[in-house]
């Protein structure tokens, strides 16, 4: 067993000193950027003798404790926790400032012993980000009592460190006896996995582009846990978009069968709460009440479940009077593979990306269909605000905030009168500073008046609040080079016009550059990875980040391609393209009867083509994806894909049945891809392509090419899913010829068509 399990004081402290109901009225937090911001501010105000960011260390029996104090002023003798805040002190729950009570006292003994102090002066000091105002609360104490509740911390958590000793030493002797859980792998997947343990090894990122069929779920957990005690992992971040992927991770886990590895699979906030309308705290609901009472014996029957998955974390809550979700939160802690959302570590308040960096975790991370990562973190880095919606809000308002959203509105009508008349969609050159500061005095005030009144703002109001919010975080990150700044006007159905306010991110690499960093190592595989200096230079990945192409398991002569070379099905094009689009699809079918998908750019297209299929060919067995589509929809819509069954599905390329599923066997035998995919052209991608010219020299390929040549790689992977599978794939449009289409296409693809 090792000698000594290391602990961060916050940790320790949360651990310990944590009592009572959960409780989240006192928010929200300040961002990590005014979190930073209000530290230094309090800083420049002492002398040039205080001294920042003070490291500390100390230990106990089994337990190395180690942190850094915010402040010490030698002058007075004072050890200083600072802690930024919005709204009212007063409001702020008591168990909160036990627990700053707690992370200071434990600093004050640290630093005496160092320092070898007889006594000291602890301060917490509380920074209202929006007065830059601070309120000091202080006392002295002598080393001795500060000793004694170091050490009563200590005696709380040292049988449960023990007990993680114990679990790390079992976990990793059980990974280094590992063996693949088959007989073989498959094709391919052998490289896949030896470069993803080159990659924890070394410490370098990998970029895969390994196909279908490979196994690259199984193929990228299995080396990662065997490189656990090797490499000193800490943590398997297994990171996906879409719920399938989660699933894919799961499966994969359990064919593992190793009972000493601790999964947790976390689901999103919406998902998981058992009341929807009552808020997070104990006057509100049941499972806030005493929640952290009941939390240490929740916690640790938790840990002796290897397989903490959404409905058996649900079920273990339930059992202890707890909240679902925030077991699962404090689980990320005690868990050895974490499976969850991309944005658990790429968000700009990612919780795993914020515990990596606190807890010094030697993490590993996996981004499954990574494809899908630079739209999705552009998204996270991105905020919009709809003025015709904020109207309505507004005078649904209480009294109390009638004052501040009127500022808004008059500063939101300032910037509009400021826009050329006959322009729809106009550009800025900068923020509306106006504008911004309307908008963080709202929030303010919001933010004032939740704590006193948590129920009283509706779901409209608060939905404004957040979106307000976190367009606020996004002006912190701006500037020209990555972000745009743009109005657009838009009416509705009746009533007055109004604009949107739009920050849109569009090259995340400096957001995402410091998660990268923080990894011990990232593997971001999929089926569509090229080129890879697209991925390189959209998400920041280090220099040294390597690329490889695994081989695929399929051959040529398992896939017909046809390039119907005389259809052009750009949007001028089109009114001509849908009778030989509807023929062609009647042709295929009739001559080779089965399941087909057939894909189009937009409903308006799909719609267009599928009306004259369904007036000249009546008999042709069609199904149709709805704009909106529920769960239950979507799923009826793929149970017609049935062994032996005949029709077409009609659905948008990029859409939810575009990747992400699996139709094996005869269940689906080919696909009519009506389309190059190629983004929209608009102001907004223009505006991309600039960006991207400017910075890295591929505008137009990095904003249409590569993401539309991307969507149809994946929607024509839906045909072959397994070595045994044959079909056939019709590209219908004449770029599908040209070079540089091709040369983004599979190279296991025939290279002749039709």
């Amino acid at each position: 067993m090792p000698e000594s399990y290391r602990v961060s004081v916050r940790a320790l402290c949360e651990f310990t000193a944590k009592t009572g109901d959960l409780d989240l009225r006192f928010t929200p937090s300040p961002t990590a950027r005014e979190g930073m911001e209000g530290h230094l501010a309090v800083a420049r105000r002492r002398n040039e003798a205080y001294q920042s960011e003070i490291a500390l260390s100390g230990e106990y029996d089994a337990l190395t404790v180690r942190g850094r104090a915010d402040g010490y002023a030698p002058d007075a003798n004072r050890l200083e926790e600072v802690k930024t805040f919005r709204g009212d002190l007063d409001l702020m729950p008591a168990n909160h400032r036990a627990l700053h009570w707690a992370q200071v006292k434990v600093y004050g003994w640290l630093m005496c012993q160092r320092d070898e102090l007889e006594a000291i002066e602890l301060a917490l000091v509380y920074f209202d980000i929006i007065k830059q105002q601070e309120t000091l609360i202080k006392e002295s104490f002598q080393a001795s009592e500060l000793e004694a509740f170091f050490k009563a911390q200590c005696d709380i958590f040292l049988a449960w460190a023990r007990q993680e000793m114990a679990h790390r030493q079992a976990r990793d002797r059980a990974a280094e006896t590992l063996t693949f859980p088959h007989a073989d792998f498959r094709f391919g997947q052998r490289p896949l996995a030896e470069a993803v343990y080159q990659g924890a090894a070394t410490g370098r990122c990998l970029l895969a582009e390994a196909p279908t069929g490979i196994g690259k779920t199984l193929g990228t957990l299995f080396p990662l846990v065997k490189a656990m005690p090797t490499q000193q992992v800490d943590k398997i971040l297994f990171l996906t978009a879409k719920t399938p992927g989660r699933r894919l991770a799961l499966d994969a886990l359990a064919q593992l069968d190793q009972p000493e590895l601790r999964t947790l699979e976390l689901v999103a906030r919406d998902k998981s709460c058992e009341h929807p309308d009552k808020a997070c705290h104990g006057d509100s609901c049941p499972l806030a009440q005493g929640f952290y009472d009941r939390l240490p014996a929740a916690r640790a029957q938790a840990v002796t479940e290897p397989r903490l998955t959404q409905s058996r974390l649900r079920e273990l809550a339930l059992s202890h009077n707890i909240c679902p979700y925030y077991l699962s939160q404090e689980m990320t802690r005690w868990s050895d593979v974490i499976i969850g959302d991309y944005n658990y570590y790429y968000d700009q308040s990612a919780m795993l990306y914020a515990l990596t960096t606190q807890q010094q975790w030697r993490t590993a991370v996996l981004v499954d269909e990574a494809h899908n990562l630079v739209e999705r973190a552009r998204s996270m880095y991105s905020a919009r605000l709809d003025q015709i919606h904020f109207r309505t809000t507004k005078k649904q308002a209480p009294k109390a905030l009638k004052k501040p959203l009127e500022k808004v509105h008059r500063a939101w009508n300032a910037l509009n009168r400021a826009q050329p008349e006959d322009e729809t969609f106009i550009i800025q050159s900068e923020l509306p500073d106006e504008f911004g500061q309307s908008l963080q005095l709202a929030t303010a005030a919001i933010t004032d008046y939740l704590t006193e009144h948590p129920f009283a703002l509706d779901s409209d109001l608060t939905q404004f609040y957040f979106d307000a919010l976190q367009f606020l975080r996004i002006a912190e990150l701006f500037d020209e080079q990555r972000f745009l700044c743009d109005v657009e006007w838009r009416s509705p159905s009746r009533g007055r016009k109004g604009t949107v306010v739009s920050l849109r991110n569009l090259i995340p690499a400096e957001q995402l550059k410091p998660r990268f960093e923080a990894a011990l190592s990232t593997t971001l595989f999929s089926a569509t990875l090229k080129p890879a200096r697209y991925y390189r230079d959209l998400l920041g990945l280090p220099t040294d980040t390597v690329a490889l192409e695994m081989a695929s398991p399929f051959t040529s002569d398992q896939l017909a391609i046809h390039i119907a070379g005389d259809i052009s099905t750009r949007y001028r094009d089109r009114a001509a393209s849908i009778e030989p689009i509807a023929r062609l699809i009647q042709e295929q079918y009739q001559g080779m009867p089965g399941n087909y998908l057939a894909f189009f750019s937009s409903y308006q297209y799909l719609q267009q083509v599928l009306e004259q299929v369904q007036t000249t060919y009546p008999e042709l067995p069609l199904w149709v994806q709805d704009r909106r589509m529920s769960e239950s929809a979507r799923q009826a819509f793929l149970d017609k894909f049935v062994e032996g069954g005949q029709g077409v599905g009609f659905a948008v390329l990029g859409g939810v049945f575009g990747e992400g599923v699996d139709l094996p066997g005869n269940r689906l035998i080919g696909a009519f891809i009506a389309t190059l995919g190629l983004p929209q052209v608009n102001p907004v991608n223009e505006a991309l392509k600039q960006r991207l010219d400017e910075q890295f020299g591929h505008g137009y390929n990095d904003t249409y090419l590569y993401p539309g040549l991307r969507k149809v790689v994946q929607a024509a992977g839906r045909v072959i899913r397994s070595e045994q599978d044959r079909g056939v794939i019709h590209l219908i449009d004449d770029r599908f010829r040209w070079k540089q289409v091709k040369d983004l296409l599979p190279t296991w693809w025939p290279t002749s068509g039709d």
